[in-house]
């Protein structure tokens, strides 16, 4: 009985090796490319190396690390993306602001080089529309 499961477990192992058999290639007379099993007769033939099944092991360890890197620079990402959100918000909320004093304020003044100015009706036309393509371009 014990011989039995001998052999039926050494065919079980060797199997895989049988199932491995050389490919030969070559070309006939009229330039038609062949493969089979067998060499042709006559004709010279090269053998094709076959290569072997991916084994079905689990991943290594180092791919885990490289998961969890990945992981880590997925988040710092998000972080950068949230902030930048966050500084655009900021910024359109600013822009609408002075978009509407622009608007509903005909005399404005600036501060330039220590001295204040009042704008002319056609440099506040240029700051609204300046401040219009801004908020056209950034905010949604």
């Amino acid at each position: 009985m014990r011989t039995h499961f001998f052999i039926a477990g050494l065919l079980a192992t060797l199997s895989p090796l049988s199932m491995a058999a050389q490919v030969y290639k070559w070309v006939d007379a009229q330039g038609v490319t062949h493969f089979d099993a067998q060499p042709p007769q006559g004709q010279p033939a090269t053998t094709i190396v076959t290569p072997a099944a991916p084994s079905d092991k689990p991943l290594p360890p180092a791919h885990s690390d490289a998961i969890g890197d990945q992981k880590a620079i997925d988040n710092s990402v998000k972080k950068q993306v949230a902030q930048q959100q966050a500084e655009l918000k900021v910024f359109c909320e600013q822009a609408r602001t002075n978009l509407a004093q622009l608007q509903n304020n005909p005399r404005l003044r600036e501060e330039v080089e220590g001295q204040l100015r009042r704008l002319d009706d056609a440099q506040r036309q240029e700051r609204i529309g300046e401040t219009q393509k801004q908020i056209a371009e950034n905010c949604q």
